[in-house]
């Protein structure tokens, strides 16, 4: 079951996707709603649509100018051919993986691998 139609990833795409593009986008849609159910089964139904949406933006690919969606820096070479890119959030290009703004918006995203029993004590708002 996917959290996202193809026609909502193709309304926040900044390129056109072919009809080829299309099933594959359907394809990864339902991978990516396998992934969220993992790892937030109690997010909420718009947060895992947006997640599942740019999700597959990023496996699908590039940004209007030729950069890789989730790149944080690149270098580019002329006569040699060099070109190579930073992804920022540890994942690579066509693949399905959750950045740290998705797991925030899915709830998942807030700790650091510990838990202390003071926490109950503060305010939440005071936490976050």
């Amino acid at each position: 079951m996917a959290y996202a139609s193809v026609s909502e990833v193709k309304a926040r795409m900044t390129r056109t996707l072919g009809s080829s593009e299309e099933n594959v986008c359907a394809s990864l849609l339902s991978d990516a709603a396998v992934i969220i159910d993992e790892v937030a089964p109690n997010a909420s139904s718009d947060a895992k649509m947006v997640v599942s949406c740019r999700m597959v933006i990023r496996a699908l690919g590039s940004g209007p100018n030729g950069t890789p969606i989730g790149a944080s820096q690149g270098s580019m070479g002329a006569l040699g051919y060099t070109q190579s890119w930073t992804m920022a959030t540890g994942g690579s290009v066509g693949e399905l993986y959750l950045s740290r703004q998705d797991k925030i918006l899915l709830g998942c995203g807030n700790s650091i691998g510990s838990y202390s029993p003071a926490q109950e004590l503060v305010p939440k708002e005071v936490v976050e």
